[in-house]
């Protein structure tokens, strides 16, 4: 069910940073193989450890599972979620975090934390009132019940669900849409949609006019607007 080891997060993790760091990379696509898209973390493969203190979880969380989350959170390339079965805990956030999510319709996904008696962590909280509001949030963190792919469509925790045989042709024509795009521009707007709930009108309008001001000194920019005045389609290189 691809639970998450210590060596995979860190893989991905690293993938997600070259990702950023490539200019030919134009979208990512977080996929699964098999009857799960992520169980959760599996914490068997983790470094072993001595006697466990205090602050040692705070360290744990913070370095392991928040900072998975912010990989996707800060990749400066697109990202899209394609959930091809159950997603739960660190599974469930990990395809919240992405920019775009496509489900699969035997998708479900689940905060399995209070059922465990634990706190959610790799951002659940942070995540989920954003996605659908505190209240729904509460609902699903407080239960724990399976959420199908139906009933979070309809919520707003997914883009669209598709059969389950649609899943990778659908992701791989979205993918492909978005990596004909003006690459940093894009980069730029999913940085200003992401913190936006955390910002007041003012700052978030300067943070706008900062980055129409970087974006107009890329190429795309200059090809958009000269494809506009030549009344022609936009032929963007992601530089």
């Amino acid at each position: 069910m691809n639970a998450v080891t210590w060596d995979q997060r860190e893989r991905i993790i690293a993938l997600l940073a070259d990702a950023s760091a490539d200019p030919d990379v134009r979208a990512v696509v977080v996929t699964a193989t098999g009857r799960g898209f992520c169980a959760g973390a599996d914490l068997r493969g983790a470094p072993a450890t001595g006697e466990r203190v205090a602050g040692d979880v705070a360290r744990m969380i913070r370095l392991g599972a928040q900072r998975f989350i912010g990989a996707v959170l800060d990749c400066e390339k697109p990202v899209v979620a394609a959930v091809n079965g159950t997603a739960a805990g660190i599974g469930a956030h990990l395809a919240f975090a992405c920019d775009l999510v496509l489900a699969s319709s035997s998708a479900r996904f689940i905060e399995v934390f209070a059922r465990r008696g634990l706190v959610p962590d790799g951002g659940g909280a942070y995540l989920l009132p954003r996605l659908i509001g505190p209240q729904r949030a509460k609902e699903l963190l407080f239960f724990g019940d399976a959420v199908p792919a139906a009933d979070a469509l309809a919520m707003g925790l997914v883009n669209r669900v598709v059969p389950p045989e649609a899943l990778e042709k659908t992701a791989r024509e979205w993918a492909e849409r978005l990596a004909q795009g003006p690459t940093r521009a894009l980069a730029l707007t999913k940085h200003l949609v992401n913190t936006s709930l955390d910002s007041d009108r003012t700052t978030a309008f300067a943070a706008e006019a900062t980055a129409q001001e970087l974006n107009m000194t890329t190429r795309d920019a200059q090809e958009g607007v000269a494809s506009f005045v030549e009344r022609r389609e936009a032929r963007y290189e992601g530089r």
